[in-house]
């Protein structure tokens, strides 16, 4: 399936389901993951989080104590540790204003449940391969929104607003709208 080193990243898994939890680690074994911390709620996540710097959330969204949609809103404070984590929901909830919800939280990648090895790999890859800039809108942070590409023409009225936020390791870009 590729030829991304799995073995060289770190994965927190938040899910109160401890046989998601097991599914999800097996599919990540297969991929060569090693480095899997697992939450059996968004709290345990947030401390994991905190201490392990992991490169990728994988998140359930119904959960105790701080559910999935909470943990990605802290995750997301742009002063925190690491508002630009990348973050995988998994959810059995796919209506759509819980897909909304869930982008407008800060989502960087859906995935519907039952998952498969393949759409989970895919996420993963669409995460680290293709990542999308960052925006600061007044009442929002995270990934941009937007997914389809539209062929504009005339004037990017917004080049001019494109900044980089530097966090002090990487720089990233931030599209302010």
């Amino acid at each position: 399936m590729g030829s991304m080193h799995f073995d060289r990243m770190r994965f927190v898994i938040a899910d109160d389901n401890a046989h998601m939890r097991r599914i999800i680690r097996a599919i990540l074994h297969s991929l060569g993951a090693r480095e899997i911390h697992e939450a059996e709620d968004g709290a345990v996540a947030l401390e994991m989080i905190e201490n392990q710097q992991p490169d990728i959330l994988i998140t359930d969204w119904v959960m105790p104590v701080i559910d999935g949609i909470e943990l990605v809103q802290f995750i997301r404070n742009p002063k925190g540790r690491c508002p630009f984590l990348p973050i995988i929901m998994l959810t059995g909830h796919t209506e759509k204003r819980r897909i909304q919800e869930a982008r407008d939280a800060g989502v960087t990648e859906f995935l519907a449940k039952p998952i498969s090895a393949t759409s989970l790999y895919e996420r993963i890859i669409s995460v680290v391969e293709m990542p999308r800039p960052f925006v600061k809108a007044k009442g929002y942070f995270g990934p941009c929104r937007r997914r389809q590409v539209k062929n504009h023409k005339g004037q990017n009225r917004r080049e001019k607003d494109n900044v980089i936020i530097d966090d002090g390791e990487d720089a990233h870009t931030q599209i302010m709208v």
